[in-house]
């Protein structure tokens, strides 16, 4: 069997980055290196964990292609499920995120909104399907 256990995220800043996911959602910190080159959040059932650019440089020789607020979001999203879209979107916004799309419902029922974090990553913020 095969559990999906945690997304990693290439960074320039360790700590800032899970900084910011900590002020702006409320998860907490599982485990943070010394170095400051790794860290996990507990988010749930998944981990979001971070990686600084060095260390991804060191374990992909052939490089990788950086996340950044200068260019398009990567065709990847994190989806993080709330009950409250709008004020979570508003404390992102307050601690650094860019918002791309306001919270807006869908045809189907779920309210969704669409940001990018300090690095570029592309989030949703969107409540439980079915709600």
């Amino acid at each position: 069997m095969v559990k999906f256990g945690y997304t990693i995220l290439y960074v320039v800043d360790v700590s800032k980055s899970i900084g910011f996911y900590e002020n702006a959602f409320g998860f907490n910190r599982k485990f943070f290196t010394a170095e400051n080159d790794y860290g996990e959040l507990e988010t749930g059932q998944t981990t979001i964990a971070f990686a600084s650019k060095e260390l991804a440089h060191s374990n992909l020789k052939n490089g990788f292609m950086e996340s950044t607020l200068a260019q398009k979001p990567f065709a990847t999203e994190l989806g993080l499920v709330t009950d409250n879209v709008s004020e979570i979107v508003e404390l992102a916004r307050i601690h650094g995120a860019t918002i791309l799309e306001e919270p807006k419902e869908k045809p189907w029922g779920q309210t969704v909104a669409y940001l990018r974090d300090l690095d570029g990553f592309l989030l949703e913020v969107c409540t439980p399907m079915g709600n």
